[in-house]
């Protein structure tokens, strides 16, 4: 017999690499179970994970909130020439990458078996 609150809702949350451990450790805090897989960023091409999180009823925001702990953005810079110019020239251009990207969807059966 499971003890558990039953899972109302699924959170779907893609973390980057560097962020990964400290994500799954916020989520296993609050008592939420967690499923790690890992996937490709299509933007930089970038290694990070996208983690399947169950919740009872009620754990929404403190997720949310833990997960904007452990997740930080930040600002790199990304070498890409000059379009237009006569010979190609180099420019560091800045781009925010990191953070956590999240979905909430709701179950409306959940069973372990």
């Amino acid at each position: 017999m499971n003890d558990h609150p039953p899972i109302r809702l699924l959170i779907i949350a893609v973390v980057q690499e560097s962020d990964i451990n400290q994500a799954i450790r916020s989520a296993i805090t609050i008592g939420a179970p967690v499923v790690t897989m890992a996937s490709k960023g299509g933007f930089l091409g970038r290694r990070n994970a996208t983690l399947l999180i169950g919740l009872p009823k009620g754990l929404e925001t403190q997720l949310i909130e833990s997960l904007q702990e452990a997740c930080h953005q930040h600002v790199e810079y990304l070498t890409m020439p000059i379009e237009g110019a006569p010979m190609p020239i180099p420019t560091s251009v800045p781009v925010t990458v990191g953070g956590a990207t999240i979905f909430a969807i709701p179950v409306e059966h959940f069973e372990e078996i």
